[in-house]
Order: C-alpha cells, then sequence, then structure tokens
C-alpha cells in the first residue's frame, strides 16, 4: 500500500497543534473538513490514526509513527521553498548575454544602458559569441538571450528556444572612394552588383552563411566574382577597401566608414540578414529578458528609422516574432 504524503503532513500537524479546530485554523478549512480527512486516512491505512476528546485530538501509536514522516515531508517542503527562492531571486538578478560583433557595438550598448538605469543592480554579463552557435548556447541554457543573424532563409530554432525579430540589416557595397562609379554617380544613386563584375572583391570566409549569400547573389548578377581576399571579419573587410584593393559586400548595421571609403546602396532586390534576439520559451525564469527585449526592440527602430524605409528589404515571413 502507499501512503498520502498529505495525510502524513496532516498527522504532523495534529500532533503539533492538539486539537482539530486549530489544525482547521491553520489549513484554513472548517473542523469538519479536518474530520472527514482523518476518517479518510483511518480507512486508506487501516488502522486508527488519531484519538478524538473533549480535550482535543493525539495521534494513536500508529498515528504517530506516521506524523514524523509528515515532520519530514515538511522540513523537505520548506527546504525547497527555501532553494526556489533563493535561485529566484539569483535569476531575478542575472543576465547571460551573447552577441555577434556588430549587434555587440551597436544594438547593445544603448538597450544596456537603458537596463543599467531601469536595474542598477543587474548581474549582467556578455560574451561575444557567433550566431551558429549562439542558439544551440540559448537552448542548452548557457546563455539567457543572444542576438543571432540568419542570412537567405527563415530562421528555425529548437522547440525549447524563442525567436524576436528585431530589424532586417540590408547588404551595401563599400567601395574606395577614388572608385569610378564614386565619380561618375550622385552619393544616392543606386548600383546593381553587375557594375562590379569586374572589380576584385574582399569578402567573408568560404563556409559562412554571408559569403553563400554573396556567391549567389552575385551568380544571380550574372557573374562569378574575383575574391582576391578573405576574412572572418566585416571590419577587416573594410579596412582592406580602404587601401584601394577591392570591392565588398558589407551590412549596412556594421558601416564603419574607414577613412578611404564610401558605400553605395544596392538596387533591389537587395541581399539582407535577419537579426533577432533569441530567448528560452521558459524566460520568464528570468525577469530581465522582457526589459532586455523592449530595450532592443526600440533601439533596432531608432536604427533602422536612420537608413530609411525605400532602403530595407521587404521582411519574409519566417514564422518568428
Amino acid at each position: 500500500m502507499s501512503v498520502d504524503p498529505a495525510q502524513l503532513q496532516l498527522l504532523a500537524l495534529i500532533e503539533q497543534h492538539g486539537s482539530l479546530s486549530a489544525v482547521a485554523r491553520a489549513l484554513g478549512l472548517t473542523p469538519a473538513a479536518v474530520l472527514h480527512r482523518v476518517v479518510a486516512a483511518e480507512q486508506d491505512c487501516g488502522v486508527p490514526l488519531v484519538i478524538r476528546s473533549p480535550r482535543g485530538a493525539t495521534p494513536t501509536r500508529a498515528g504517530a509513527l506516521l506524523a514524523a514522516y509528515g515532520r519530514d515531508i515538511q522540513k523537505v517542503s520548506a527546504a525547497a521553498a527555501s532553494d526556489l527562492a533563493r535561485i529566484r531571486g539569483e535569476l531575478s538578478l542575472r543576465l547571460r548575454i551573447g552577441s555577434f560583433q556588430a549587434a555587440a557595438i551597436h544594438l547593445l550598448p544603448p538597450a544596456l544602458t537603458a537596463l543599467r538605469h531601469r536595474c542598477p543592480e543587474a548581474d549582467v554579463s556578455v560574451v561575444d559569441v557567433a550566431s551558429e552557435e549562439a542558439v544551440e548556447r540559448v537552448g542548452d541554457g548557457c546563455l539567457d538571450v543572444a542576438l543571432v543573424a540568419s542570412w537567405g532563409g527563415p530562421l528555425a530554432p529548437p522547440p525549447q528556444v524563442r525567436a524576436h525579430s528585431l530589424l532586417i540589416d540590408p547588404m551595401v557595397v563599400v567601395l574606395p572612394d577614388d572608385h569610378p562609379l564614386v565619380a561618375r554617380q550622385p552619393p544616392d544613386a543606386e548600383l546593381r552588383l553587375e557594375q562590379l563584375r569586374t572589380d576584385p572583391w574582399v569578402s567573408l570566409a568560404v563556409g559562412r552563411a554571408a559569403r553563400e549569400q554573396f556567391d549567389h547573389a552575385a551568380v544571380t548578377a550574372g557573374f562569378t566574382p574575383k575574391v582576391r581576399f578573405e576574412t572572418e571579419s566585416y571590419d577587416v573587410a573594410q579596412a582592406l577597401v580602404g587601401t584601394g584593393i577591392g570591392v565588398a559586400l558589407v551590412s549596412r548595421l556594421a558601416l564603419t566608414h574607414v577613412p578611404g571609403t564610401t558605400h553605395r546602396e544596392l538596387a533591389p532586390p537587395r541581399p539582407y540578414r535577419h537579426i533577432h534576439a533569441v530567448t528560452r520559451t521558459d524566460s520568464d525564469l528570468t525577469p530581465l529578458v522582457g526589459p532586455l527585449l523592449d530595450f532592443l526592440r526600440d533601439v533596432a527602430r531608432d536604427i533602422t528609422a536612420t537608413w530609411g524605409e525605400s532602403r530595407l528589404p521587404a521582411d519574409g515571413t519566417d514564422g518568428t516574432e
């Protein structure tokens, strides 16, 4: 047979208070309801458990034995409640963030400044992490929130991870400021990729999603790009363009305006990347996640407002929010 833990705790309370009326007050029940539970427990156990008299109620020998287990349950329950309160207190102040470089430079700082004013005691940490790894680290619980980018297709996080759309980040062409196209066309003129078919290119390394997108865009424009230099960083790519040795396709958000360079918008269809914040579906356990998401959305709106809606690609539906 099995014994209901609630019945064990009831017997412990009867032993502690000495009357069914006192137990009823402690539980917020009527004495009749407490008596009903005692009778049910005796029927389940098959032995008398409580001696009732005008002077109160005391456990029988069997009842006292079971009451001892009830006290153990009370102790464990109290310890569990204490540990849960401690963990909730820690989680309420902790926020572990992951981000790729451009988002860490342009999106995070204003949002973190606002968060610091909202919650000065917040325990915030930030790590540099590639978008390809960030979703997995959020899913594993290593990070509370991460900023990630996706190219050319929808973000498909695992079930325990939720994606929150922040902005569409269009690609632009970065050129040396003495490039012939810069001299011949006004600054607001849009370029077509095929106009740069003969130029040497500085590109992100093979194997990166951004490189796959660039190669596909070039093939769609009718040429195979002459990639002379490969790098892992948009910053390095722009620095190399500044030397005059090539041109590069760079995210609008990642523009650094290196001396000796300028940039031009691309004519539609423009390649772009979609920037998200990703969190666990149970992120309500970390209260600071919500305010950070709100601040990130505000920053993203401010940034895209400076780009102008006419320069932004249409946002594809990807099943995220």
